[in-house]
């Protein structure tokens, strides 16, 4: 009696599963069309109209038994849509930019958790979209925010953090700012005692100032490199300079100088080195990281950092 009761709560799983699984396809299907739309849309007013289309659908999708387990495979192909999800598969990340006739960018997004109660031995998921309100936040490299108050960005990579005390995932994003500048950006998401999503953390030194989030700004017209090399555990990018010394301080002109600063993760904290020496690296995965507006910049290279030697008498 027990085999057969056995067998039919496994029968009645599977077809659970199966269930699931097509309306989760059905959704997928759906997102599909939707994205198909909105990334072929000319102009701002049927861009919104598909967005809003895809921010409806999403929440169904996201809010829907299973989904967490979900791999969204044929969404990954447009590379409008990041899909990250970290090595301890905590959450999901999900973010797209909306690109406006006027050249500025509108982000939006969704972070999918699992909340663990230890008491209780239990697992849900929880579902936090991402508001951007960045043209509010007024200095963003020193402000912590959460989910409903996002400096919003289109995130590529997630590096797990682990200290005593807490994890920090830091975020490498890009944003698209506006005709004459680009931004890339190193983000920090934490979780508080609740579960909630919190951006920005006090985890960067760097000289004369210990920011909540690094934002470097670049001219529109250059590439940069902001890479994480696993092997020394760090961040790598391109050193940005002023072409001309009247130009200090107008970021739409800068570009990359050929050398190279980076962080090193050491004790809980980021800690910034500037003049470093890069050589190369065996990493064929670096075409995933270039910027989604420039998909083909084969001047990116990923690298490793050692410090510049001193030369000898």
């Amino acid at each position: 009696m027990k085999k057969i009761f056995l067998l039919l709560v496994l029968i009645s799983f599977a077809g659970f599963a199966q269930n699931n699984d097509m309306i989760m396809d059905s959704y997928q299907d759906t997102l599909q069309i939707i994205c198909k739309k909105f990334f072929n849309s000319k102009n701002d007013a049927d861009k919104q109209k598909y967005n809003q289309q895809l921010l409806f659908t999403f929440e169904k999708a996201l809010n829907t038994s299973g989904s967490f387990d979900y791999p969204f495979d044929s969404l990954k192909k447009y590379k409008y849509v990041s899909f990250l999800t970290p090595a301890d598969e905590r959450f999901k990340l999900i973010t797209w930019n909306l690109p406006k006739e006027d050249g500025t960018q509108e982000y939006y997004g969704f972070i999918q958790s699992i909340q663990i109660n230890r008491k209780e031995k239990t697992e849900t998921t929880k579902l936090f979209p991402l508001i951007d309100k960045s043209a509010e936040i007024k200095n963003p490299e020193n402000t912590i925010t959460d989910n409903k108050k996002w400096f919003g960005m289109w995130y590529y990579k997630i590096i797990v953090n682990k200290t005593k005390n807490k994890i920090y995932y830091t975020l490498l994003a890009w944003d698209g700012n506006d005709n004459f500048s680009q931004k890339k950006i190193i983000d920090v998401l934490t979780f508080d005692s609740n579960g909630n999503p919190r951006f920005g953390a006090d985890i960067f030194n760097m000289p004369k100032k210990y920011p909540k989030r690094v934002i470097m700004e670049y001219s529109a017209s250059c590439s940069m490199s902001l890479k994480y090399n696993e092997k020394k555990d760090s961040i790598i990018f391109d050193h940005l300079d002023a072409p001309q010394l009247q130009l200090v301080g107008q970021f739409q002109y800068y570009c990359g100088d050929f050398t190279y600063d980076g962080f090193g993760f050491k004790k809980g904290k980021w800690n910034f080195g500037a003049n470093l020496t890069p050589t190369n690296d065996k990493d064929y995965k670096d075409k995933r990281y270039n910027d989604p507006e420039k998909p083909s910049n084969k001047g990116d290279s990923n690298i490793l950092i050692e410090p510049r030697k001193k030369k000898s008498k």
